[in-house]
């Protein structure tokens, strides 16, 4: 059987922008120094309970670095304009490394050929490494997607990895997919919207370049759950904007039950000073009380909303306040909603509030689906019992 061709390498997938930073920078370092200072930093990372801060290069270089590695940290941090922190380079220099970037038995950092083409943004280079490390991949499972969060992506994820690389574990799979979609959303091919992502016409047109693999039943069956999933979505968000605001607050009374809220209690239409529902939650070892305004139109949310939910507080003897809408919140709404010194005020938007009905199951049913799956591994390892038992017997029957 042929062994699958391994991609997504690079553990530590980081931005271009530092990548093509860090070449500038080291050219013509010695690449002993270099090891000398990430060895240096090593030494002194602390403990869980005694951990050490590395947030201010400007203060622990000084006190914590002496001599080459000091006046290479000390370069690396001023020439990338403090963008790069010395402490976290080694995950992009081992990726410059893998990557060739570098002459190999050079004593001296010097750029290949390669590693030249990377740094002019050669179009054929970069399209090979975003092959090579599963991002053009990405990219296509964003393009079949309207809008995904990284747990909608995990499992196919997670299947290509299964299949064409080493990184098997639930954390690996998590942590490869973050610091790849980091590298897209700063490239501008995807955008984030919240814990949310969306792929950009500029990544539509760059996944357009992937090179086609063979279809794959499974990867073929999840887009097509995934289009069906979408669309009941917008199905909902339209059923939402078209229901009267006394059912919709009703709604939202359900969900917040859901959510383990107690004594939830939607209020009269008047005479509530602004708060559609009312409701108790336990923090901890205490039970707070906090009120909840609902807003079904889709257009944009002012300020004004939530000083007026805040000042009702006190007349339900309320901590906290939420103010949930189909549509979205002006960035006064967001700044208001966080003000120092004043009682907090969550805001979910349209979005969010359709994660939470899924996710809840309010207004959405999930349906398992059961897919079977030939166990290679179960036959392979039948066969290796069969290999020894033969071995043991001096029997070379099959």
């Amino acid at each position: 059987m042929t062994e699958p061709v391994h991609k997504v390498r690079a553990p530590w997938f980081p931005r271009y922008s530092e990548v093509r930073q860090l070449l500038t920078i080291l050219e013509g370092v010695p690449k002993a120094t270099i090891r000398s200072m990430i060895a240096a930093i090593g030494e002194q990372m602390g403990t869980p309970q005694q951990p050490v801060d590395w947030s201010t290069p400007a203060a622990w270089i000084e006190e914590r670095l002496t001599g080459e590695s000091a006046k290479l940290a000390r370069q690396i941090w001023e020439q990338s304009q403090r963008q790069i922190n010395p402490r976290y380079i080694d995950g992009t220099y081992l990726f410059i490394n893998a990557k060739e970037f570098f002459a190999e038995r050079a004593p001296l950092c010097q750029l290949t050929e390669r590693g030249k083409a990377f740094l002019a943004n050669d179009a054929a280079v970069i399209r090979e490494i975003d092959d090579e490390e599963g991002v053009l991949y990405l990219l296509s499972m964003l393009a079949t997607r309207k809008r995904a969060m990284r747990g909608d992506l995990l499992p196919e994820w997670g299947d290509y990895l299964r299949e064409y690389s080493h990184f098997h574990a639930e954390a690996s799979i998590k942590d490869t997919l973050r610091r790849r979609l980091v590298n897209l959303t700063e490239r501008g091919l995807v955008e984030r919207d919240g814990n949310s992502y969306t792929i950009t016409q500029a990544g539509l047109d760059y996944a357009a370049t992937a090179p086609k693999n063979a279809t794959d039943p499974r990867r073929e069956m999840l887009r097509a759950v995934q289009t069906f999933n979408e669309k009941e979505r917008e199905a909902l968000r339209k059923r939402l904007s078209t229901m009267s605001p006394y059912l919709f607050e009703h709604l939202i009374g359900q969900l917040l039950e859901a959510m383990g809220y107690e004594d939830v209690t939607v209020t009269k239409a008047s005479g509530d000073q602004g708060v559609d529902v009312v409701a108790t939650i336990q923090l901890g070892i205490t039970t707070i009380t906090e009120v909840v305004q609902v807003k079904r139109h889709q257009g944009s949310i002012s300020r004004p909303l939530v000083d007026q939910l805040r000042g009702a507080l006190p007349y339900h003897k309320a901590i906290r306040g939420t103010l949930i809408t189909l549509g979205k919140f002006s960035s006064g709404c967001t700044e208001a909603a966080v003000f120092p010194g004043a009682a907090p005020i969550t805001l979910i938007d349209g979005e969010k509030l359709l994660d939470l009905l899924i996710e809840h199951q309010i207004g959405i049913r999930h349906r398992p689906i059961t897919l079977y799956e030939l166990d290679e591994e179960f036959f392979q390892a039948l066969d290796e019992r069969r290999q020894i038992s033969d071995a043991l017997n001096g029997s070379g029957a099959t």
